[in-house]
């Protein structure tokens, strides 16, 4: 007879009742259902199909919850305890959280997954045979993905990172596509299991995506251009810049080009919003 392995899902036979639970066994070993993982009455005698566990205490548990990910099934897990000393433990849909090691993780740890995020992930045993959740790989991932159809270039894409470069990161979407997002057209560093928006800038050959982060042209402009009128409101309309000031000036103030002021600026103009001379410029009073 198989021995009983953690991970897997079984079909036991109810042993006799305990006080916290339920005792099941295989005909040769026998394993605690506790009260809080049973999901209905039981019986003597009663077959019960479970999903086995490690508990805290390093022993053999059974629950009545089956969930998606197993030894041999990946699914998406949500992060919920990041330790820097041991990774981070994920829930799985079970009563007890599985963890990630900092092994298979970044080096540094604030590119690791944060509490909420999704990794992709089926379970695996160290050297000393406890269960461990394992991120898929790229041939696990290239299973899981389908080719993007080409009208999707410009369109944006809600997606998670599966895989950080170090010229960038491998995200999958949620639609299943592959994308990769070059670290130039990030906004800001990117970690493990990371939901992110972006656009697609290119629909390649092979059915992958190159994607970007950054905001479209005109978006960035309505971003400058309510930076520039928040600020002018608190200085009561009026403001020391106009687009002739200089491009290190423009920076300090607004952390923009010179040339992507010029263009907010110009968009209010065209607007009838805004006036400019003698350096200053001017809200319009409505």
């Amino acid at each position: 007879m198989a021995e009983l392995i953690a991970g897997t899902v079984a079909e036991l036979e109810v042993s006799h009742k305990a006080p916290f639970g339920y005792f099941l066994t295989d005909g040769n070993q026998e394993v605690l259902l506790h009260d809080n993982d049973v999901t209905g009455k039981l019986t003597e005698k009663e077959k019960a199909t479970v999903f086995l566990y490690q508990d805290h205490q390093g022993r053999l548990a059974a629950t009545m919850t089956i969930p998606e990910i197993t030894m041999s099934t990946f699914g998406w897990a949500t992060a919920v305890t990041l330790r820097k000393k041991y990774g981070v433990f994920v829930d799985i849909g079970i009563s007890k959280d599985i963890l990630l090691s900092k092994d298979d993780l970044p080096d540094e740890w604030f590119y690791w997954p944060q509490p909420g995020d999704k990794i992709y992930c089926s379970l695996k045993f160290d050297k000393k045979q406890r269960l461990f959740a394992r991120l898929a790989d790229e041939t696990v991932i290239n299973t899981l993905s389908v080719p993007a159809p080409a009208e999707l270039r410009n369109k944006n894409v809600q997606a998670k990172v599966y895989r950080l470069l170090l010229n960038g990161a491998h995200v999958l979407t949620d639609e299943g596509y592959i994308g990769f997002i070059h670290q130039s057209e990030t906004t800001d560093r990117l970690r493990v299991g990371e939901a992110v928006e972006c656009r697609v800038i290119a629909v390649k050959e092979n059915g992958t995506l190159n994607l970007s982060m950054r905001p479209r042209s005109y978006e960035t402009i309505d971003q400058n251009v309510d930076k520039i009128v928040s600020y002018m409101e608190s200085r009561d309309g009026a403001m020391p810049y106009w687009d002739k000031s200089l491009p290190e000036d423009i920076k300090q103030r607004f952390d923009i080009s010179k040339g992507d002021f010029k263009k907010a600026l110009g968009q209010l103009m065209k607007e009838g919003k805004l006036d400019q001379k003698d350096g200053w410029s001017y809200l319009k009073q409505e």
